[in-house]
């Protein structure tokens, strides 16, 4: 049985996503009944040289949205980067699982040969597809949702591993 790129990319970014918005929900549920103030959740990070919560957030949804355009041949929406609420995330979140449920698995399958240019550090890069999704996508991606929990988890929030998981 052969997996397709589509199937190893839009699918998996979704659910990982899907749980995700489902943890900031929490999160803003949670700073509400408490009675915190939001930002110190969102500002929140793991070491004082990391990236905030926020930052986490924006992360994950480009890397999905833009590994998926790449993959599918066309150019990634452009999002501000300047969410600052629990809710200007979730909407984040929110609007990048309804992007890739406009991948189509014919545009990303055979995408494995392409050659795909990507933003890193201030420059491009190119490499073939499988290579991309396998080893530069997907890590990263799993590491800025990973570490949105942890930062999450660390400052009191109930979380577990079906949260983190999510459904498929």
């Amino acid at each position: 049985m052969t997996i397709s790129m589509y199937d190893a990319s839009v699918p998996v970014f979704t659910q990982m996503l899907q749980a995700l918005l489902n943890i900031l929900k929490k999160a803003d549920a949670y700073v509400n009944s408490n009675k915190i103030d939001p930002k110190a959740l969102i500002q929140a990070r793991l070491y004082p040289n990391m990236l905030p919560l926020s930052a986490q957030v924006q992360i994950a949804s480009d890397t999905a949205k833009g590994s998926a355009a790449r993959l599918a041949g066309f150019e990634p929406p452009v999002y501000e980067d300047n969410e600052s609420t629990f809710p200007e995330l979730i909407e984040r979140v929110s609007k990048t699982i309804e992007f890739l449920k406009t991948v189509s698995k014919e545009k990303v399958d055979g995408s494995e040969n392409n050659q795909i240019q990507y933003p890193h550090h201030g420059q491009t890069a190119t490499m073939e597809g499988l290579p991309y999704l396998l080893h530069r996508s997907l890590p990263n991606f799993f590491f800025h949702v990973t570490t949105a929990y942890a930062i999450l988890r660390h400052n009191g929030l109930e979380l577990g591993k079906s949260d983190y998981i999510g459904t498929v």
